[in-house]
C-alpha cells in the first residue's frame, strides 16, 4: 500500500456522508398530522435521525417502542419515506469536493450503514455522487450490524483492501466502535445527528472534525505524518 494515503476511506450514511434529516422532518410531520398531533421542529427530530426510524417514531409521539400502535406507526412512517427519500437530501457541504479528491488520488471510498437497502439504495441513485462509491453495505448484507465491524470487513473484502488500512467515518458511538473493532483509524464527525446529551469525546476515536471540509486536510496531515523522510521541525 502506499503509504501516504488510506487504502480506503469508509463513511456512516445519515449524519456523515448526507444529510437526510430534511427529508424525514418532513415524513415524521405528516405522519403527525395524520394522527392529530403537533408538528416537531425540525432541530428536535434532527438529534434522533442516526438512531434509525424507530427511534423518530418514539421521540416524535413520545412513546416507547412497547406501546399499542407503535409497530403501525413506524410501517406508515416507513411507507411515508418510501415516496420522500430525496427531495431535500444533499451531501454535506464539503464532502461533493472530498469525493472529487478521492478521484483525483485514486482512493476508492465506500459506505457501510444501518439503513436499508430498500432505502439506501434509491437515495444513493438520486443524489449520483461521483466518483461512485465503491461498496455500499446495508445491515441486508450482513448478519450483525454496526457496532460489530462485520460490515466493515465486508466493505474492505469487496474493495480488495486491509480493514487495517482503512479509515472509517461517522457521527456515532456504534460507528466509533465498529471501526476500533476493525482495526480502521476512526474519525467523529461533530456536524452530524449527535444526540443532545451526547460527548464524542466519550467515544475515543482517533480524530474528530466539525465539518466535512475538514477530512480532506485531516487526512493530508496524518498520511504525511507517515512519510519516513518527513523534515519536522
Amino acid at each position: 500500500m502506499n503509504s501516504t494515503r488510506p487504502a480506503a476511506v469508509l463513511f456512516d450514511l445519515d449524519g456523515t456522508l448526507i444529510d437526510t434529516a430534511p427529508d424525514f422532518h418532513q415524513v415524521i410531520n405528516r405522519l403527525l398530522a395524520e394522527h392529530q398531533r403537533p408538528a416537531v421542529s425540525y432541530e428536535f427530530l434532527r438529534r434522533y435521525v442516526s438512531n434509525g426510524a424507530r427511534a423518530m417514531v418514539s421521540a416524535a409521539f413520545k412513546i416507547d417502542e412497547q406501546s399499542t400502535g407503535f409497530d403501525q406507526l413506524h410501517q406508515r412512517m416507513l411507507e411515508i419515506y418510501l415516496q420522500h427519500l430525496d427531495v431535500d437530501t444533499r451531501p454535506f457541504p464539503g464532502i461533493t469536493e472530498l469525493l472529487n479528491w478521492f478521484g483525483e488520488q485514486d482512493i476508492p471510498w465506500g459506505i457501510v450503514t444501518n439503513k436499508p437497502e430498500l432505502y439506501t439504495t434509491p437515495v444513493m441513485q438520486g443524489l449520483k455522487l461521483t466518483p461512485a462509491a465503491s461498496s455500499v453495505i446495508c445491515p441486508d448484507h450482513v448478519s450483525q450490524k454496526k457496532p460489530d465491524p462485520e460490515a466493515l470487513f465486508l466493505a474492505c473484502q469487496e474493495i480488495g483492501v486491509d480493514a487495517s488500512q482503512c479509515i472509517y467515518i461517522g457521527d456515532h458511538q456504534r460507528d466509533i466502535e465498529a471501526g476500533q473493532r476493525a482495526g480502521m483509524l476512526t474519525i467523529a464527525v461533530s456536524y452530524g445527528y449527535i444526540d443532545e446529551d451526547e460527548d464524542i469525546n466519550n467515544w475515543h476515536s482517533d480524530h474528530q472534525v466539525d465539518h466535512a471540509s475538514e477530512i480532506r486536510p485531516l487526512l493530508e496531515a496524518i498520511y504525511s505524518d507517515r512519510q519516513p523522510n518527513r523534515k519536522r521541525n
